[in-house]
């Protein structure tokens, strides 16, 4: 009895470091590559727990091991992005200007039923209120209402709002994003042109949002 419970101590803060290190979006809106190291090292680490034969370091290096190689994966997938398009996939647009894009919920192997639901979580009972919904690479449903259905804004009384338009990323680590600029509706040459007024090298960017009404954000590089 007295082993059993050294041993859960033990690998109990064994697990708690390892999540440290792994980061806070392991506990909320996980990757599918990080959901399948968490189920995993769970898994490992009931083992010694359960079989006093085996033993304790056992489960120790191979939840260390997973740690360090979700880690490596992160490291790899920050610096090429069809790497991280391999292992976490893309956004996709599932609505847009009210219209559902019923192929890609088809792919997507997402229901009606399950889109309303979503909606209404969301306090959204008309998807022809909708002028975007984004599908997340964690799952989640983010939703972009019609100007006409959003709360007035200052902006809005002083009649300077546009069209509802979510702005996207196109620029990530000094690398251009070329499937955003199909679903903004906007050209790459319109960006660059942008960079090169702003008199900033691409590889200098960190961030760079754009909207379809060419609303755009810079975030520099920090040396």
């Amino acid at each position: 009895m007295i082993v059993t419970i050294v041993r859960t101590f033990i690998l109990y803060f064994i697990l708690i470091v390892a999540v440290r290190i792994m980061g806070k979006r392991q506990i909320g809106d996980m990757q599918p590559g990080e959901l399948v190291i968490t189920i995993l090292i769970s898994e490992i680490a009931a083992v010694p727990i359960q079989d006093l034969t085996q033993p304790v370091m056992t489960g120790v290096v191979a939840v260390l091991t997973l740690v360090f190689l979700e880690i490596f994966i992160s490291v790899l997938t920050m610096k090429f992005l069809p790497l991280r398009r391999l292992f976490y996939g893309n956004s996709a647009v599932i609505i847009k200007d009210g219209v559902l894009d019923q192929r890609k919920l088809k792919q997507l192997r997402i229901t009606g039923a399950d889109l309303i639901e979503v909606l209404r979580n969301q306090e959204v009972f008309d998807i022809d209120d909708v002028a975007y919904a984004i599908l997340e690479t964690n799952g989640q449903l983010s939703v972009l209402l019609k100007p006409d259905k959003q709360t007035a804004t200052v902006a809005d009384i002083n009649g300077k709002s546009n069209a509802a338009s979510y702005p996207g990323l196109i620029v990530s680590d000094g690398r251009i994003i070329d499937k955003a600029f199909k679903e903004l509706g906007i050209s790459k040459k319109s960006v660059e042109r942008i960079v090169k007024e702003r008199n900033i090298k691409l590889k200098d960017i960190f961030i760079m949002t754009c909207d379809k009404n060419m609303n755009y954000n810079i975030i520099k590089k920090e040396r």
